[in-house]
């Protein structure tokens, strides 16, 4: 006979497994506080740790029309249930080099082939790979509402808490600008985790608006877009010509990212008037390896 106490039985939620998207949906607005799961890998990491307690799920594994993408005017239309495995082959990073580079760094195997676009994307945890590739490209996100409803959000004013989903939405795709011109993803790890990102850089160039945008994760809780930086450095390209910027005005364009993405402190009432505060050695670096991304970034788009 055990002389341990029993355990409290612990109350199993309700899973909902829809066959379409109109009937995930509906299970979302039954239950409004329910979470959608499709690859699960930083849910159930959560549920495993205690800190999450679902009121209820909608598994999104049946949707084959959130699996793929499709065209849609000069956009590609990616479903949110898109992994990042099958987002690292070959004919994704045809369309959309960057993010299929992200992708392709986002953990061990298991988890790119169970995590999802829209996974990534819901959390928004800062190191999130997929994040600034998303921002740089200005992309936009279709929600999915109750009774027939849709909206869509720039990708920049969900991550920002600008905006949220609200009770019974869901989200079902990214819309993403085909550009056809260079872009790059890169990324610096610690020495220890599988590939979690310390600090990330995206790069892109936009010919047709003649622009050249930057978004830097992992540093803050949303990446983070050096707009004074992408306005100067575009403002240097030869946009009808080769594109090449010299050596000293790349390096400059990782410096003057790493200055707006790692601030120096502000000086406090006791220091006015005295030395300025310095970054601690800790940020100091990450301003370096942010510079230092930024620049490599930049250079291989142009090369």
């Amino acid at each position: 006979m055990s002389t341990h106490a029993p355990h409290a039985p612990h109350t199993a939620q309700p899973v909902a497994l829809p066959a379409t998207l109109d009937e995930a949906v509906a299970a979302m607005a039954a239950v409004p506080a329910a979470v959608p799961v499709a690859g699960g890998t930083d849910l159930m990491a959560g549920v495993n740790a205690g800190r999450l307690r679902p009121a209820a799920l909608v598994g999104l594994g049946r949707l084959a029309e959130l699996k793929g993408w499709e065209y849609q005017d000069g956009h590609a239309l990616l479903g949110a249930c898109l992994t990042h495995a099958r987002m690292s082959r070959p004919d994704f990073a045809t369309l959309i080099p960057a993010l299929a580079a992200a992708a392709r760094t986002a953990g061990p195997p298991q988890v790119r082939n169970a995590g999802t676009l829209g996974g990534n994307i819901v959390t928004a945890a800062p190191s999130g790979d997929t994040l600034p590739v998303l921002a740089a490209l200005d992309a936009a996100l279709l929600i999915a509402g109750p009774d027939g409803g849709s909206r869509e959000i720039p990708v920049g004013q969900l991550l920002a808490g600008r905006d949220r989903l609200r009770g019974g939405e869901l989200l079902t795709h990214v819309r993403v600008p085909l550009l056809y011109a260079p872009q790059s993803f890169l990324k610096a790890t610690g020495r220890t985790g599988p590939g979690r990102a310390q600090a990330s850089v995206a790069v892109v160039l936009d010919p047709v608006r003649r622009e050249i945008r930057c978004a830097v994760g992992a540093v803050a809780p949303m990446p983070l877009r050096p707009l004074e930086a992408e306005r100067w450095v575009a403002s240097l390209v030869d946009w009808d010509g080769e594109r090449a910027l010299a050596p000293e005005v790349v390096g400059a364009f990782g410096e003057y990212v790493g200055m707006a993405c790692v601030p120096d402190p502000e000086p406090g009432p006791e220091q006015e008037g005295g030395e300025a505060p310095r970054l601690p050695p800790a940020m100091l670096h990450l301003r370096r390896t942010v510079s230092a991304l930024a620049r490599r970034g930049l250079g291989r788009a142009l090369a």
